[in-house]
Formats: structure tokens, sequence, C-alpha cells
């Protein structure tokens, strides 16, 4: 028979087993901690081992919810977006690449520990993405019956169709106002980080710009002399703004959809950030957009931007035609004005290139017109892929059928965005909405003269691209559910 003697004393000699024990494994992984901090202090140096014990941190943080995985996702996007682990497994996986598999992995383990209590979030536009995904694998598995691949082909394509996949994960995982509105102030931060970045980059002597933007090697980024860019590759000719983004033309795109984004919180009643702090940020935008000398993102921007103030902030339209009239006539930007002016008449070299990579393009697609030639390379040595339109790329890559799928997703959208607008009244999340709408058309502007938001080469902005469409479903859905 158990006394309660006998009891106590079991529970006591289990207690101080259980704390030697405790002590010992404490112990164990203190040396084992340590001499893993000093092989990497031997091997790695003291640089590489302090950036590898923050991005430990960083992971776990990320690992806390998928609110702060998209946080750190869409800081690297707007400051970092070529950056690499620097450690080689075979493939130098991205920062992007961490955070993004970050956040899946966090919905991931939230919607199986919630299996049966609750169902997916997956609206009808949701269907139209599902096809569009199902098309983007086929074409690229049809492609590869005349064309090689190599191991770093194919990691770009897999982020591609992770930049997509992502538009499920955050329409389904971000279902709360506060959640949104975070996530909006983040991209208004950090986009008005990368802007700042950029014009001091521009208005720093070259030789510290090169110095500075080539301390970035240890993440993967190019170094030296050819790290600025310049009107048609000329030194001779303006130089223009990079930030981190490698290209004018990049950092030009990812303006458009932050500097929208932005504008609408200056005319509502309840910015998520003091008008304050909006003013300058929206100047320091405007700026950097002027100073990368990007014709078809600066297109795209006066686009949102005009549909901003036709559908809701009417008062704001006199503003921007002033805006507008003084870039026009001031001295400092009469360069500006005047490359611009040369592409609308298609005189410099730049855009004549571009008009023989349209002639180009509609020779591949007339030849391979429904799922065209697929994401690795053509079947033919006369055409090649790659052109600076979104549009003719797509068709290029995936046919005219893949292309007519994205516009029938991007209508929806906007048809869908539209009649929420319509029948909503002022509230925290209708700026947003507008905003993050405008930015969407603008970047559908911008992708007349430029491919970064369906292009290999760059998936961070594929990525930004359809986090702005899944956030804008996301938002929509909240607001119905508020209605």
């Amino acid at each position: 028979m158990i006394t309660l003697r006998t009891l106590q004393s079991s529970l006591q000699t289990s207690f101080q087993t259980s704390r030697q024990e405790l002590l010992w494994a404490v112990l164990a992984g203190s040396l084992a901690g340590g001499l893993l901090l000093g092989a990497l202090l031997g091997f790695v140096g003291p640089l590489l081992t302090i950036a590898a014990l923050l991005g430990l941190a960083g992971g776990l943080w990320m690992l806390r919810s998928m609110v702060w995985g998209l946080t750190a996702m869409l800081g690297i996007v707007m400051l970092l977006p070529f950056a690499v682990l620097p450690v080689n497994l075979g493939l130098q996986p991205t920062f992007l690449d961490v955070a993004t598999l970050a956040v899946f992995g966090v919905w991931f383990m939230g919607t199986m520990a919630q299996a049966g209590a609750r169902r997916l979030r997956f609206p009808a536009l949701a269907w139209l993405v599902s096809l569009f995904t199902g098309l983007i694998f086929l074409t690229f598995l049809a492609g590869l019956a005349h064309a090689g691949l190599d191991k770093n082909t194919l990691r770009r394509f897999l982020e591609l169709a992770l930049s997509i996949l992502l538009y499920f994960v955050v329409v389904d995982g971000i279902q709360r106002r506060d959640q949104i509105e975070w996530l909006v102030r983040v991209l208004i931060l950090a986009g008005t980080a990368a802007a700042f970045i950029g014009i001091v980059l521009y208005f720093l002597p070259q030789a510290w710009s090169v110095r500075m933007l080539s301390a970035l090697r240890v993440v993967g980024y190019p170094a030296g002399s050819g790290v600025l860019r310049f009107i048609e590759d000329n030194p001779q000719l303006a130089q223009r703004a990079i930030s981190t983004s490698v290209d004018p033309n990049v950092f030009g795109g990812m303006l458009i959809l932050v500097t929208a984004l932005t504008a609408p919180q200056l005319a509502t009643r309840r910015p998520l950030w003091p008008r304050w702090l909006i003013v300058p940020a929206l100047i320091t935008m405007g700026v950097a957009m002027i100073l990368t000398f990007s014709r078809g993102s600066m297109a795209g921007l006066l686009f949102a931007l005009l549909i901003i103030g036709v559908v809701r902030y009417r008062r704001w339209v006199p503003l921007m035609i002033l805006v507008l009239v003084v870039i026009l006539i001031l001295p400092q930007t009469q360069g500006y004005v005047q490359h611009f002016s040369q592409g609308v008449q298609g005189e410099d070299l730049a855009t004549q290139m571009r008009f023989g990579e349209y002639k180009d393009a509609w020779i591949l697609i007339r030849r391979y017109p429904l799922l065209g030639v697929g994401f690795v390379g053509t079947p033919d040595i006369d055409v090649y892929i790659g052109v600076s339109s979104v549009y003719l790329l797509m068709a290029e890559e995936m046919g005219l059928f893949g292309l007519s799928v994205f516009l029938v997703i991007m209508g929806a959208f906007f048809g869908w965005l539209f009649n929420t607008l319509r029948k909503s009244r002022e509230t925290g999340l209708e700026p947003i909405l507008l905003g993050l709408g405008a930015a969407l058309a603008g970047a559908m502007v911008g992708g007349l003269f430029d491919h970064y938001f369906f292009n290999l080469s760059f998936p961070h902005a594929s990525t930004l691209f359809w986090f702005y469409l899944a956030l804008g479903t996301a938002t929509i859905l909240v607001m119905e559910e508020e209605t």
C-alpha cells in the first residue's frame, strides 16, 4: 500500500533526478553551442558569425506568427531583394527564399493545428489564380521538351511559382483589420527607407556610392564600378537611382506600388501614419522616382495617382496637375523631361531597342500562340525569350491563353474592388483598398514598357505584385465581413 510519506519521497527523488538531468542538458547544450560558436569564429570570421546569429534570431522571430514572417519578407523585398545567404549548399538560397518559406511554414502549421475547426478562405478569384498557377507549371514542363534545364533556372522558376502561391497563403492567413493595417504601415516605412537610400546614393560622390554598394558583396550583390547605372548604360549621360534594387527600372516599379499605396493616406481622416510623416515620405518617393529616369514607371505612377484622384479624392486633382506642371518647367527637371519626351517620340537608343524587341516577340508569339514556349528556351534559333513588356513576355512563355487568364484575373479583381468601394463608406480600410488597387493598376501600365513583374531574374518584384493582389483580396473580404 502506497502511503503519503512514500509518495512524497518518490516525488522528491524524481524531482532531484529531473533537476540533475536538466542541469546536464544545459551544460551539454552550452558546450555544444560554445564549440559551434568557436568553429564559426575560426572558419568564417566574426562578421559572418554575427550575421549568422542575427539570421538565426530573425528566423525564430519570423516563426512566431505569419504576420511577422510577412513583415520580414516585405522588408527584404524593399531593402535587400537580391541578398543571398553566405553559405553554399549547392544552391545559395536568398534571404527572400528563407522568409517566404517561413511564411508558408507558419501558415501550414497553423492550418494543420486548426484542421476541422475552420474552412480555408478561398474566394471566387482564387479559382482563376489556381488556373493561372496550373498553367505556369504546364507551360514550364512543356517547354523542357525543346530546352535543357539547369539548377539556377529551376530555382528561379520555383521562386516565381512561390510568389504566385503566396496569394493563397495571404488571403487565408490575413483575416483581421489590424493585420492589414500593420502590413501597410510596414510597406510605407520600408518603401520610404528604400527611396531615401536611393536618393542618398545618387547624390553622394560616385566613388563613395560604389564603395557602399560594393560592401553588399558579402550577401551576393555585385561589386565594382559597374554597380552604378546610367542612361543607356553610358557614364557620360545622367546617373540613375537604384537604391539596393540593382536595376533602376525595377526600383521604379517598386516605387509605383509603394507610392500609390501611400498617397490616399494623405487625404483620409485616419491615416496609418501621422501626416507630418506621410508628406515627407511621399516627397522622398517622388524624388526617387524622378531620379530613376524610368519613363515606364513614371507613367504607371501618374496613372495610379490619377485613379486615386478621380475615384475618391477629386479635390486633390488640381494639386496633382500643379505638381506635374512644376516638374515640367523647373530647370532642375529639364533633363528628365527631355528624356521622357525622347522616349515618347521613339528618338533615343533604348526606345528603339525596345521596338526591336517587340517585333521579335511578335514573331515568336505568332509561331507558338496557344501555350508559348515555356520559361527555359525556344525551339527555334532565330527567336529568343525576352522583351521589355510584361504582357509580351507572358505571351512568349505561356501563350495567349496564359496571358488571357492573367488579364481576366486582374479584370475580375478590379471589378470586385470598384464594387466594394462604391458600396463602402469612409473607413480605415477604404483608403488602403483604394491604394492597393491604384498601385496594381499603375503596375499594369508600367508593365506595358517593362518586364520585371514577371521575370525569372526579379522574383522579389513578382512577390510584391502578387502580395498586393492578395492583400487587396483580404481587405475586400474583411470589409464585406464588417458590413
